[in-house]
């Protein structure tokens, strides 16, 4: 598998279903669970040890810290999508202000299909197949942009 996303409810679905979206359209696998930080912390850690992922994306809401609890497990690269609520600002901050030495990537807000174009940028780097399809992409975007 290649990416593993972690949604921290089930209300979180659609935003990864914007990265589902994305994923569909490449070469890649997947694979999707919901797991809490808070109410499932055991659990949570369970998935990530056994995930042979390559890249975690982490969708949460709310304290939001399910992004920065997959990076505690793992050195291997998490992208946090913040999903938007009643206080935005606190979803944001808790996947951006992480301590020193616990990196998390952020996207912008209810962005799944931006961690899902930045998953595939980091694997696009050994995989040339991936390279080839996110330039064509950037080209469809261009073209559309262009055109109007």
């Amino acid at each position: 598998m290649d990416i593993h996303i972690i949604l921290g409810s089930k209300s979180d679905m659609p935003i990864a279903e914007k990265a589902k979206k994305i994923l569909d359209e490449y070469d890649v696998n997947y694979k999707i669970d919901v797991a809490s930080a808070h109410r499932t912390p055991e659990f949570l850690k369970k998935i990530i040890i056994e995930s042979d992922a390559d890249i975690f994306i982490g969708i949460a809401g709310l304290a939001a810290a399910l992004p920065g609890s997959i990076a505690s497990q793992t050195i291997k690269p998490v992208i946090g999508v913040p999903v938007s609520g009643k206080v935005n600002f606190d979803s944001i901050l808790s996947i951006i202000q992480m301590p020193p030495g616990i990196p998390v990537a952020a996207v912008g807000l209810d962005r799944g299909d931006n961690a899902a174009l930045l998953a595939i940028e980091i694997l696009s780097l050994r995989n040339k197949k991936l390279k080839l399809q996110l330039e064509k992409y950037r080209e469809k975007m261009r073209e559309k942009v262009l055109s109007k």
